[in-house]
């Protein structure tokens, strides 16, 4: 939508208020509005559905003070100007012709004041966001890159080196990024002045596009690079060494700053992201900085309580099994677990799980018999707590 559309409107007659309405009066009108154009209370109703939009539009300007009053200003000073494009005669003596948009901000610089002492520069840039001022050039940085890496499970907690190859656009190495054959350099635009942009005026209103002669880089290679072609860069084959911290998630991604596609004649260049994927470990799993592993364990081991050596990411360790352990319980083993680079480390956590044996001799056997017998003898029940428990609504027909 153009500045001339957006200041044509009339949001005090969308809203059906006049132009010295009160904030209440305003919010009123639009909330009346809206329940009656909701685009759910008129299905299949464009015209209702094109009201409520502009009613939403003259809502969101009116009911902000600080729009409000630059649109009132805006929409006086149209008129005053006859909305033609600001050009008009002069009221004063001698009747000489001028174009209000230079008032707006001619070559002296000083542009014309609102009622309110605001500069009208400043007014429509921020009714519009358009015709700012060219500043710096800002040369075009290059693309950012993103690749993968496959590690093993010791690796991405222990950290790891990894060297990656990549082929992608880098800095040209004859000309250093600059695009100008070696002995050259490249020179300031002209046009731009090194800015990068060019303004130009339509109305009271200025416009800033990238220069058409530079291409927005603010500067010409008369005589360009013979490898890159005055890019400042181009494509080659470079491996670059990763250093992938400890710790490091399967999924994760790290950003290595600049190592991304070479920019446009030596602006910066992007960023590398990679994407780390981490084979799974045939013993441990991770829970965070937490290394889980579930170690099978006799009856008899938990029932009378033993040592066990259970492997680490660092060689083994001792874990002590009370007397009385049951099946599936989770022990603890402090500092042994993945370590992070704010020098935090988690533990190793050990669940012991009964091994059934399959087949047994006759002298083990007659070992548990004996042993159910004796269990039987001392009062054990390891159903106690059920007895008497019945299940709630059985025997209802």
């Amino acid at each position: 939508m153009s500045a001339r559309d957006w200041m044509e409107k009339d949001f005090y007659g969308a809203l059906g208020v006049s132009s010295d309405a009160t904030s209440a009066e305003i919010k009123k009108a639009y909330r009346k509005l809206a329940r009656e154009l909701h685009p759910d209370a008129n299905p299949g109703d464009s015209k209702a559905e094109e009201r409520f939009k502009s009613v939403s539009e003259a809502h969101g300007v009116l009911s902000d003070p600080a729009k409000r009053k630059e649109y009132d200003e805006a929409r006086s000073l149209f008129a005053a100007g006859g909305g033609r494009g600001f050009a008009g005669r002069a009221g004063g003596a001698g009747g000489q012709d001028f174009d209000l948009g230079d008032l707006f901000g001619g070559a002296n610089g000083g542009g014309f004041q609102s009622a309110s002492g605001g500069n009208f520069n400043d007014l429509f840039g921020g009714l519009f966001s358009r015709g700012a001022p060219p500043g710096a050039s800002r040369p075009q940085r290059g693309s950012d890159v993103e690749t993968e890496v496959r590690l093993d499970f010791a690796e991405a907690t222990k950290g790891a080196v990894v060297p990656l190859r990549l082929t992608s656009p880098a800095p040209c190495t004859t000309c250093h990024g600059s695009g100008a054959k070696p002995g050259t350099h490249p020179r300031t635009c002209p046009t731009c002045g090194g800015a990068g942009v060019v303004s130009r005026n339509q109305g009271a209103f200025g416009f800033s596009e990238p220069c058409r002669d530079c291409r927005g880089t603010g500067s010409l290679v008369d005589d360009p690079c013979p490898d890159c072609r005055g890019t400042g860069a181009s494509t080659r084959t470079r491996t670059i060494t990763v250093r992938v911290p400890s710790g490091v998630d399967d999924g994760q991604r790290i950003r290595l700053a600049g190592q991304g596609e070479a920019g446009l004649r030596g602006a910066p260049a992007g960023d590398l992201f990679v994407t780390v994927h981490v084979n799974a470990h045939s013993v441990f799993r991770r829970d965070g900085d937490n290394l889980t592993l579930t170690v099978p364990v006799s009856f008899a081991e938990l029932a009378l309580g033993t040592t066990l050596s259970v492997p680490t990411l660092d060689g083994r360790v001792g874990v002590k099994i009370p007397a009385g352990t049951a099946d599936g319980r989770t022990l603890r083993v402090r500092g042994r677990g993945v370590s992070k680079r704010n020098g935090k480390t988690g533990d190793l956590l050990v669940t012991v799980e009964v091994a059934i044996p399959k087949d047994l001799d006759e002298s083990a056997t007659g070992a548990l018999r004996a042993y159910a017998e004796a269990e039987r003898n001392s009062g054990f029940d390891p159903r106690a707590r059920w007895a008497g428990a019945t299940v709630k609504g059985a025997g209802r027909s």
